[in-house]
């Protein structure tokens, strides 16, 4: 079988590569520039190549920077502009990973797109990996569902310690198995509010106000603040700990209250992306990555689609993306209101 796979310099992608490779398919390895963060893609190129040389494939150099600014990078500045916290992972495996590097896999023939993500894909649908502690489904749930036939992921059955193992034992790759792991978010280097003071002035101090609406403190900018923080916030004669429970960036204001105030029953999603051909669905639901997995019942009705919660849960965020299971299958994903 003739597969593209995903490079990007790290004991996953290569593993995955190799593992292929060994399995008699023949294999081309593609390296996707994303962004123009200084000498990043040179020190991954090279590992790229090292490892292209050593199996003997073929490896190409996609530049998808414009791409990724259009539908990955911009859309995460003017989502906390307005107040919201953005999922740019999700969009990136949505309309880059399994998007652009898929068409890109097709243009050159290939059955396959393979990827280092820990997740399995079963029946046309995404199954959690066997190593629930790096298991990546929740990133992936955006994914297009015509995109599922064309996936693979050869990590999916394997626990991240033994893959390390597995490129400690080969000599060429057992530089792979040592290195530091990558940041979730690629192009942030230390926080995300450095991303931000590119685009525009983020220290605008502002009021604080409780859920009823009075004055308590001032903060130093709205965007400096996510849903369920609790610091960096001025609280006059708080006795106990205040969290963020709404952002309003019309007026630079933050609302906190006490963390029951947190609690949610109830949220509405846009942009759902669906897997199964269902109205009603009583499933699990994740609404942050590391978040536990809460029952719920997904309602669809034209335009509104509904989260009812069996247990109240804290820090429901706008912008984040809520992903819905049956035990370790996807069945939908979207974005919260």
């Amino acid at each position: 079988m003739k597969i593209l796979v995903a490079m990007s310099g790290g004991v996953d992608s290569t593993v995955t590569a190799y593992k292929l490779k060994q399995a008699g398919h023949e294999v081309q390895g593609c390296y996707m520039k994303l962004h123009g963060k200084p000498n990043y893609h040179e020190e991954n190129i090279k590992k790229v190549e090292k490892v292209a040389n050593f199996l003997g494939i073929k490896y190409h150099i996609l530049d998808l920077q414009e791409d990724f600014k259009k539908q990955v990078y911009m859309p995460f500045v003017d989502t906390y502009k307005e107040g919201k916290t953005p999922n740019p992972c999700a969009l990136c495996n949505r309309f880059i990973k399994l998007g652009k590097l898929l068409e890109f896999a097709k243009s050159l023939g290939c059955e396959k797109l393979a990827t280092g993500h820990y997740a399995r894909i079963e029946n046309n649908l995404i199954k959690c990996a066997f190593d629930e502690s790096k298991d990546q489904s929740y990133f992936l749930a955006s994914a297009d569902k015509d995109a599922l036939k064309y996936l693979i992921f050869p990590l999916g059955d394997m626990k991240k310690e033994d893959v390390k193992k597995f490129a400690s034992t080969i000599e060429v790759l057992k530089s792979f198995a040592t290195q530091k792991e990558s940041s979730e978010i690629c192009f942030v280097e230390d926080t995300y509010v450095q991303v931000l003071d590119q685009f525009m002035d983020t220290k605008i101090p502002g009021i604080v106000r409780d859920s009823s609406g009075k004055e308590v403190g001032k903060h130093e900018g709205y965007m400096h603040y996510t849903i369920g923080k609790r610091r960096g916030f001025e609280v006059k004669g708080a006795h106990e700990p205040h969290f963020v429970l709404k952002i309003d960036p019309s007026k630079n204001e933050i609302i906190v209250g006490k963390k029951e105030e947190l609690k949610v029953s109830s949220f509405e999603l846009k942009n759902i992306n669906l897997f199964v051909e269902q109205k009603q669905i009583e499933c699990g639901v994740k609404i942050r990555y590391r978040s536990k997995m809460t029952p719920c019942i997904l309602t669809i009705e034209d335009d509104k689609i509904k989260v009812e919660l069996k247990e109240a849960i804290y820090g429901v965020a706008s912008g984040q993306m809520a992903v819905f299971y049956d035990k370790d299958l996807v069945l939908a994903s979207g974005f919260i209101k």
